[in-house]
């Protein structure tokens, strides 16, 4: 059975999948793979359901990552077609989840369709890992599945995520690493008093001010040979105040971190708390801070495989596509606990966005290069 990349995408772009409601998306993806001789489990952890799909039993294991959940459409009048009733326009197909990241899927099973009509007795396997819950907070999805899989001892040896990793053009990038990423929540308390009265009072915002003045001036690094430099964004500011004659009691402040292979997440939080910790003794203020770590910095180091898949690519679209640690995160920060892994997909400059697309030409040069992929990784 040969199954097709655009049909597979469009069926999977019509289930509204807005993370982390599922609507029949796993399912479906799952009873494609059984078409073609998968054996699918279902890993449900709480409302996320995450699929592990094998083909094969003996080793090496090649591995396929991805996530079936999208982000909210938006205002859906913005739109041009329906977002969850795909079309194509001018040689795109249009709808969420176009990009990101539904029709990479459905390229890598039209390309194990193929793969395995021409290769029914192939010396391996090759697995898909498919999450609900990648573009939400990413505890139910990817994250535990890997832990069951290492607690059965299940081996993958090498992974791609098929993540939108190009810019511009199909073949420019693949992603060997992400920066970690740091969320800090801090709480400045003071005390609270009449405005007329400063003096009986004493306003958090103005410690505040001065310790987000200071964390954003630190210069953490230049980069490093793999990295572009660390980068901390200030991203909300709130004083929860209904009274314009009242200083407040507290003010509040969130920022984020992009952090390099320089720091880990412990060493970025001592160095920040000595900041909260200096500032708001010397304003006479208290201050609290909650830190979230959604992934550490990583790089997997290239090897064989690396350089194979990038002279595969290479071959098909006639760009060698650079190694980069550039943008967020992803769910490979959890696959490279389990196998040495690289990020590949689609052109990523409607992610996200309104009319989100993809060409229909990249679809078929995509399903070619994961298909030679895997010719060459298992040398049939």
């Amino acid at each position: 059975m040969q199954i097709s990349e655009l049909k597979l995408a469009k069926d999977l772009i019509r289930k509204p999948s807005v993370t982390p409601k599922d609507a029949g998306a796993i399912n479906l993806l799952a009873k494609n793979l059984k078409s073609i001789g998968f054996k699918c489990k279902l890993i449900n952890f709480k409302n996320v359901k995450n699929l592990y799909a094998k083909l094969g039993k003996n080793s090496p294991n090649f591995c396929y990552a991805g996530h079936t959940d999208v982000v909210p459409p938006g205002n859906i009048k913005e739109w041009t077609v329906n977002p969850f009733k795909p079309t194509v326009k001018n040689n795109r197909l249009i709808g969420r989840g176009a990009n990101d990241m539904k029709a990479s899927i459905a390229c890598f099973v039209a390309a194990v369709s193929k793969f395995k009509n021409k290769n029914k007795n192939f010396k391996g396997s090759i697995s898909l890992l498919i999450t609900g819950d990648e573009e939400g907070i990413a505890i139910n999805g990817t994250k535990r599945v890997v832990k069951y899989l290492k607690k059965k001892r299940e081996r993958i040896n090498f992974c791609i995520v098929g993540e939108p990793t190009n810019p511009n053009k199909l073949g420019e990038m693949i992603k060997i690493g992400r920066r970690g990423s740091l969320t800090g929540r801090l709480t400045i308390i003071g005390s609270q008093g009449h405005v007329a009265y400063p003096h009986r009072a004493n306003n958090p915002s103005n410690a505040l001010i001065k310790i987000l003045k200071k964390i954003k001036e630190l210069k953490f690094d230049k980069g490093t040979k793999n990295f572009q430099p660390s980068n901390l964004e200030v991203t909300k500011i709130n004083i929860n105040n209904n009274a314009d004659n009242v200083i407040p009691g507290s003010a509040e402040a969130v920022f984020n971190i992009r952090f390099n292979d320089r720091h880990s997440s412990s060493s970025l939080k001592r160095k920040l708390n000595n900041v909260f910790r200096l500032l708001s003794k010397s304003n006479k203020c208290r201050f609290k801070i909650k830190y979230e770590t959604s992934g550490e910095s990583f790089l997997t180091k290239p090897n064989k495989t690396t350089y194979m898949i990038q002279n595969t690519i290479k071959k098909i679209t006639g760009i060698k596509p650079k190694l980069s640690t550039s943008g967020g995160t992803s769910d490979a920060r959890f696959m490279k606990n389990i196998a040495p892994c690289l990020e590949f997909g689609l052109v990523g400059k409607t992610m996200h966005k309104i009319d989100e697309s993809v060409s229909v030409s990249d679809l078929k040069k995509l399903t070619k290069i994961y298909f030679l992929i895997l010719k060459n990784y298992f040398n049939t």
